[in-house]
């Protein structure tokens, strides 16, 4: 049996020896358990709050949705109250000024909301909103963008409203909600005199529910939901957006600790290199600890209780930073949350952060750790290295399948699904396993074709980089991997904001107007042709939905095994189709054929997008009958299209052929290109003035939208990627710390072969130059790769590397490792080497 009280004695003993050394090891893991703690406590507060704020959520007990008017109900007499509300996009306009704005306009009859507020500057807006007259709430990201003042004037359809305020936020709402579609606030009573609602404008119509505390509202309102589904009424109670929000937050807050996640396992790569130096300089104690009649074990076991004091410190500074962290993280996600967050410390996180630590720091530290183990007391009389061959060695093997199984159970436990914790896993894997050859090719190739024709100091700076005591593979792996993280998000926003600027591209267009009514379209099509603009493309629209599918109804399709069944959301979703007997160009016809109406009989055959149609289980040859304003059409699929939906253009799901839908009732769409956004901008405003149902999108302002909410997006994702850069900043600092000792050896014996401070000094910058260098180089190439992949298979757009941002990311990379490297080593080089023995230095 060992004598634990003499091992803890002597881990103590040597503890203190090696204090400041050992809390270098700490700071790997502090960045990462912070982060973790730190969303973990914030994703508790979250859901502690949307379950405290869940009314305010949805501003009612219930609410009840539908594309049409929603008639008397029969809960209407058990609610203390209702209100109804018609929301609906379209153009208003400032008349001050002239501009105009496609927003979402609600129309609101009644008390709501009522949990929550409609928060305005000044207070009683919302107040002077609800009296008799024509009053408008406006939301303050269209206030700003036009400059307008509470007082102005804003026309929404045919009708002059007055802003009484200045919206600040609405219950259930988030900051990109509003900043996708900016709320416009109308009295319901003066919404028939905008003449906006015609047909084809996509209306929703909701009611809102009160009813006494206490309530079973999900009990009171089944007897009416099989109704309800026949109608397509959508009903929301209290726990239905309750469990909706949750499980969004959730998944967001699972998603940001496994990116903390990342910057925890960097840290571990840190803890285990720098205890494979501690290691190596502890190989003389350790054969005379062997020589003294200590067994391997005993040695083992000593160190071993060093590292779980370094990684208890660690966790617990880490759990602290992680908690101070809970007051920056509401402000860092303001516009993702619908609800107010709290500060509180979550215990249960705190402790989880501080066992994880402990438990990591450990882990990753046996690897090298383990080699004590073959120490033998000869090395007091000879060196040794005391690697082991990693074959020979099945301990070793054991810990490394032990880091592999805390991988994949980690992400298990964030993610809750097997195949997404494997491909976590899996891509956790090839990102190490990426750097970790490429670390190993280049020492590789420095050994083996460094040129002795270089210059004395290149050449002893390159050959640094596989000399015993380097840090090459763990430096490339942290910062590589933290470079990586940020450059393909930098990157990837870049390729997005390029690919959405279709103004600045040849013969693409830059404005779709909408909603044009039959009787409307010659008028516009001849204001746009007045200007000399040509028209695109002129296609009509029918709005429809799906009543069956190969004879099976909505109600049929419930009862039918999950497995067999067809979506909900097929017969729920309102259908917006075309007529055409040709492809455009961004349509390719991949299986089947558009046979006109009249090729085989009176059967009308139409094609489907392919990834819709495969994705919910529609194939050529079934049959889909179509509801087209209460008359049924029976159709058949006849072709499968691949449509590209990122390019501008009128793409639609379903095609029908030509002579099919033309008397059906339909709106109609125009597609132009301006030659600027100031012609853009007069072309939009000469429309809404003279038909202000019509909606005019101007895709120079969806480019300006799309910048603030990839910035936003960014900003966060950006924001926790940071903490993998701070943690390769931090093993970066304690490598470059730690290797010290070794590089004042090397130094003193430079010095003493006659080498003077200079020369020493240029070793030793150009040694931080391509460590800086190789880290940068990988972290960037791999971010190529990986926004290349996401180009071509995910967003399905052509990739353009970023060389400019990819130049400015290495060398502020380069320029920090260089920086550091010679704060480090600056006052070793200026020091006479005799007193660096004497211990002076």
């Amino acid at each position: 049996m060992p004598d634990f009280n003499w091992i803890i004695k002597m881990a103590f003993r040597d503890f203190r020896k090696n204090i400041s050394r050992l809390l270098l090891f700490v700071s790997s893991i502090v960045v990462g358990i912070a982060a973790l703690v730190a969303i973990s406590s914030f994703g508790e507060n979250l859901t502690k709050d949307i379950d405290n704020q869940a009314k305010e959520l949805l501003g009612a007990d219930l609410v009840l949705e539908n594309r049409n008017p929603i008639g008397d109900q029969p809960i209407d007499s058990l609610a203390i109250q209702t209100a109804a509300e018609v929301n609906f996009a379209s153009m208003v306009a400032f008349p001050k000024t002239g501009a105009s704005r496609l927003t979402q306009v609600r129309a609101l009859e009644g008390a709501f909301p009522f949990y929550g507020v409609l928060e305005t500057i000044p207070l009683d807006g919302e107040s002077n909103f609800r009296t008799a007259g024509k009053k408008a709430l406006v939301e303050k990201t269209l206030m700003a963008q036009f400059n307008a003042q509470v007082g102005d004037q804003i026309k929404v359809g045919e009708v002059e409203f007055e802003i009484v305020g200045e919206l600040q936020k609405v219950p259930g709402q988030t900051g990109i909600t509003a900043t996708v579609a900016p709320a416009v606030y109308i009295p319901m009573a003066y919404l028939e005199e905008t003449g906006l609602v015609q047909y084809g404008s996509r209306v929703e119509y909701n009611r809102y529910f009160q009813f006494a505390d206490g309530t079973d509202v999900e009990k009171l309102i089944e007897p009416y939901q099989e109704q309800w589904e026949i109608d397509r009424v959508d009903a929301d109670t209290v726990e239905d957006r309750k469990r909706s929000t949750g499980r969004s937050f959730g998944n967001l807050s699972n998603f940001l600790s496994l990116v903390a996640f990342i910057a925890l396992l960097l840290g571990c790569v840190g803890v285990a290199s720098a205890v494979n130096v501690f290691v190596k300089e502890k190989l003389a104690s350790v054969a005379v600890l062997r020589c003294l009649g200590v067994s391997s074990r005993d040695v083992l076991f000593i160190y071993l209780t060093e590292i779980k004091i370094m990684g208890l410190v660690g966790a617990i500074l880490g759990a602290v930073l992680g908690t101070l962290l809970q007051f920056i993280l509401p402000a860092v996600f303001a516009d993702f949350l619908p609800v107010e967050v709290t500060f509180g410390i979550s215990w249960m996180s705190v402790g989880f952060g501080v066992l994880t630590g402990l438990f990591v720091s450990v882990l990753f530290a046996l690897l090298p750790l383990l080699k004590v183990r073959n120490v033998s007391p000869m090395a007091t009389l000879r060196p040794e290295t005391a690697d082991s061959t990693l074959l020979k060695d099945p301990l070793r093997w054991m810990v490394i399948v032990g880091i592999l199984l805390f991988v994949w159970g980690f992400s298990f436990y964030l993610l809750g699904s097997m195949m997404m914790a494997l491909g976590f896993a899996a891509f956790v894997v090839f990102a190490f396993g990426i750097l970790w050859g490429i670390g190993q090719l280049i020492m590789w190739a420095v050994r083996k074709f460094l040129p002795i024709s270089l210059r004395y100091t290149v050449r002893q700076a390159l050959a640094n980089l596989y000399r015993p005591n380097n840090q090459t593979i763990s430096l490339i792996a942290t910062i590589g991997l933290g470079t990586a993280m940020i450059s393909t998000l930098f990157f990837l926003q870049n390729q997005l904001l390029a690919e959405a600027k279709f103004a600045d591209k040849e013969d693409q267009p830059n404005m779709l107007m909408f909603d044009i009514q039959t009787a409307q379209l010659d008028d516009v099509k001849g204001k746009l042709l007045d200007r000399n603009l040509r028209i695109m493309q002129e296609v009509p629209i029918v709005t429809m939905q799906l009543n069956e599918i190969n004879g099976i109804d909505k109600k049929e399709n419930e009862e039918l095994p999950e497995e067999e069944d067809y979506s909900r959301w097929l017969y729920n979703r309102e259908f917006r189709v075309t007529y055409r007997d040709t492809l455009i160009s961004s349509e390719t016809l991949t299986d089947g054929e558009l046979i006109p109406v009249g090729a085989k009989g009176d059967s009308i055959f139409v094609s489907f997008e392919k990834g819709f149609a495969e994705g919910n289980g529609l194939k050529i040859g079934d049959e889909v009958e179509f509801n087209v304003q209460g008359r049924p059409i029976k159709t058949y699929i006849g072709s499968l299209r691949d449509v590209k939906f990122n390019q501008v253009s009128t793409n639609f799901l379903v095609l029908f052929p030509g002579g099919v839908l033309d008397q059906a009732p339909k709106f109609h769409v125009l597609i132009t290109k301006t030659k600027n956004d100031r012609e853009a901008a007069d072309v939009q405003a000469e429309v809404v003035r003279a038909f202000p149902n019509i909606s005019v999108i101007n895709l120079g302002t969806i480019v300006e939208t799309l910048e603030d909410i990839l910035g936003k997006i960014s900003f966060v994702i950006q924001f926790m990627a940071f903490f993998s850069i701070a943690t390769g900043i931090l093993v970066l600092i304690s490598s470059l710390i730690i290797s010290k000792y070794q590089r004042m050896r090397e130094s003193i014996l430079l010095r003493t072969l006659g080498a003077d401070s200079g020369t020493v000094s240029k070793i030793n910058t150009l040694e931080y130059f391509f460590l800086g260098s190789l880290a940068s180089l990988s972290g960037i190439l791999l971010s190529f790769l990986a926004t290349w992949l996401l180009s071509a298979f995910v967003f399905e757009m052509e990739f353009r590397p970023a060389w400019g941002a990819g130049l400015i990311l290495y060398l502020a990379i380069t320029g920090l490792t260089i920086v550091l490297g010679w704060l480090n080593g600056r006052r070793i080089i200026n020091q006479p080497p005799m007193e660096i023995l004497r211990g002076n230095g």
